[in-house]
């Protein structure tokens, strides 16, 4: 069995026993160490060489935010899952246009957490409706529409269409399956859309399509 290294990320000791006993509960997950801010996560990335990093928003020294964008400007590949409330949409929207491949709240079910690890180890982002919707709503009403036509012609139809689908928490084979086209070729236009738009996520690609009226739900 291929064990996952994970590094936990909250200024809250309660909260990273809390992760650390649940995934403990599984020989799959290795807890290889706990940071209490962005900047001693970053710090120990290096050193530790985890797999996926479980990261709080909402601390002091250096946000969640923070960290990840020092992560990015680094070239850092280490999948990062977003550790929030339920009071902290736009921190998580800004978390997921940063590349951060899930967003999981505090209370969540072991099911949930052990499937947002998994997914993220598989370089996938797990997007549900839930999510998106408040995505989509946050980032219509800030839109700025620029050079339209340029920016609306820079995605093809069936881009569009793949996009679409995507921002409605739809997956690769299910988008497959009602084109009527192979799960490798929506893969394909998914990495044609990532290299138009400079993003490498499917959060990052509906955000940044939304920002830049690409994308119209």
């Amino acid at each position: 069995m291929t064990q996952y290294k994970i590094l936990i990320v909250d200024d809250h000791f309660v909260v990273r026993q809390g992760l650390r006993l649940i995934l403990e509960t599984s020989e799959q997950f290795q807890i290889v160490g706990e940071a209490e801010n962005g900047q001693q996560a970053v710090s120990l990335i290096d050193e530790l060489q985890p797999d996926v990093i479980l990261m709080d928003l909402n601390m002091p020294v250096m946000s969640g935010l923070e960290a990840m964008t020092l992560l990015r400007d680094k070239n850092c590949s280490v999948p990062v899952i977003i550790l929030t409330t339920y009071n902290e949409d736009e921190l998580m929207i800004n978390g997921l246009a940063l590349g951060a491949r899930g967003y999981l709240l505090k209370d969540t079910s072991r099911e949930n957490l052990f499937r947002n690890i998994e997914s993220a180890v598989r370089g996938e982002t797990l997007l549900t409706a839930e999510i998106m919707e408040k995505v989509i709503s946050a980032r219509e009403s800030q839109k700025v529409h620029k050079s339209p036509r340029e920016e609306e012609s820079l995605l093809t139809d069936k881009e569009i269409q793949i996009l679409q689908s995507v921002a409605r928490g739809f997956k690769s084979k299910e988008i497959a399956s009602d084109m009527g086209i192979a799960e490798r070729t929506v893969k394909a236009h998914l990495t044609a859309i990532y290299n138009k738009l400079g993003v490498d996520s499917r959060s990052q690609a509906v955000v940044t399509a939304l920002e830049r009226g690409i994308l119209h739900m």
